[in-house]
Parts: structure tokens; sequence; C-alpha cells
């Protein structure tokens, strides 16, 4: 789902809700989340999971095409983490069941 494909749900779900007020909605959270995740802050939304930021150190890697080594700067890395009753919903849901690993 994309971000237009979830603003027209809930204005679906929500009659009295203009579409263009559902859009300035989620804009609003997505632009808070994303702003505390700028600031280092951890976001967690109880039931869905926990949104934060991890460092990864600067090092050295590869170029592919090359093999030539370059500087691989730090880096800022955004992380989610379901949390317990979303894992718990998507296991009752049957998410995944006859995949093509399966055969079914």
């Amino acid at each position: 789902m994309i971000k237009s494909e979830l603003v027209l749900r809930i204005a679906e779900r929500n009659p009295h809700l203009y579409q263009r007020d559902v859009e300035i909605l989620v804009n609003a959270i997505l632009d808070t989340i994303a702003d505390a995740l700028a600031r280092g802050d951890r976001v967690e939304l109880r039931g869905f999971g926990a949104f934060s930021v991890k460092r990864r150190e600067a090092r050295r890697g590869r170029n592919p095409r090359t093999g030539e080594a370059v500087a691989v700067s730090e880096k800022a890395i955004p992380v989610f983490k379901t949390g317990k009753e979303m894992r718990q919903r998507l296991n009752a849901a049957g998410i995944g069941e006859g995949s093509a690993e399966t055969g079914a």
C-alpha cells in the first residue's frame, strides 16, 4: 500500500472527513515521526511497533565493479520493530500461506 491508497482507505472509512483533510493528517503524522527520528528520538506506537535510529560506523568498503577499496562514511539507519500485537495479528491472519514456496 502506498500513501495515496492509505489516504483513500481512511477517507472511505470516515465519510465525514474530506480526503484533503485526511491527506493533511497523514502527512502531519509521517512528518512528526520523521522529525522525531531526525532528532534521534524513538517513536513507539503501542500495538503497532517502534521506530528508532541506529548508527552504522564508518568503514572501508569495496566497489563491486572494480574491486577498489572505498571509504564508506558513518550513516544513520531508520529501524522498525513490530509490536507484539502486530506480530500476533499477522500470524493469526496466516500471512504468507499459500506462497510459491509451499506450492499451493
